[in-house]
């Protein structure tokens, strides 16, 4: 099934949150497209195998923001999305790999280094796709600003109107490592209390379970 994308592609699923002048910049660090008109102008940043994707935070826990990161050479790419966001990405990747892998991949060495510089958020993002390419034997991960549908927008590369978007296709050792990597950031938010499980504030914490407070 050809879904879009310049890749014959197998395996999709997408998921959500609730006269012009055509400009083409291509490197062989990022290709970029913008088509500008009136309104407003449409960009698509296309990644293939990145140096980098990792998922990453900037704050203290309890007031972080989270990112989606990709760099390739010079070139950094990032997105700002929810918490729940990375999580669920993390699992569906695991069950990607686990689907279309014979055994489990090794993954390059653990990254746990910040977030690259420059640190600028092209958008917050809302709808995700993910999709296995058999031809090339990468996975395709797609992200899309926040709508006020909340549905994933398909449309073609080439078509003047739509939303931006971000394709990253990456190695199943990547996204083998961007799993561990989200599932520790997740893990190493606020504590949690250990008797019903809801986030401890720092103000202090009434415990349904218990009837008590903690502090």
């Amino acid at each position: 099934m050809v879904w879009a994308l310049t890749v014959t592609v197998d395996r999709l699923e997408h998921w959500g949150t609730t006269g012009s002048e055509s400009g083409h910049i291509s490197d062989p660090v990022l290709c970029v497209a913008v088509r500008y008109d009136e309104r407003m102008p449409r960009r698509l940043f296309i990644i293939d195998a990145p140096d980098r994707f990792v998922p990453g935070t900037i704050g203290e826990p309890g007031a972080r923001t989270f990112f989606l990161q990709a760099r390739k050479g010079e070139a950094v790419v990032s997105v700002a999305l929810e918490k729940a966001q990375v999580a669920i990405l993390a699992e569906r990747l695991s069950e990607l790999l686990e689907a279309v892998l014979e055994q489990p991949v090794a993954g390059p060495a653990p990254d746990d280094r910040p977030l690259d510089e420059p640190l600028i958020d092209l958008f917050r993002v809302g709808p995700m796709a993910l999709a296995w390419d058999a031809d090339s034997g990468r996975v395709v991960i797609e992200a899309q600003p926040v709508n006020d549908g909340g549905d994933y927008v398909e449309v073609p590369d080439e078509a003047e109107e739509g939303p931006d978007l971000v394709r990253v296709r990456i190695e199943p050792a990547q996204a083998s490592e961007f799993v561990r990597r989200a599932e520790a950031l997740i893990e190493a938010g606020r504590p949690t209390c250990p008797f019903c499980g809801e986030v401890l504030e720092a103000s202090g914490h009434f415990c349904a379970l218990t009837k008590a407070h903690l502090n």
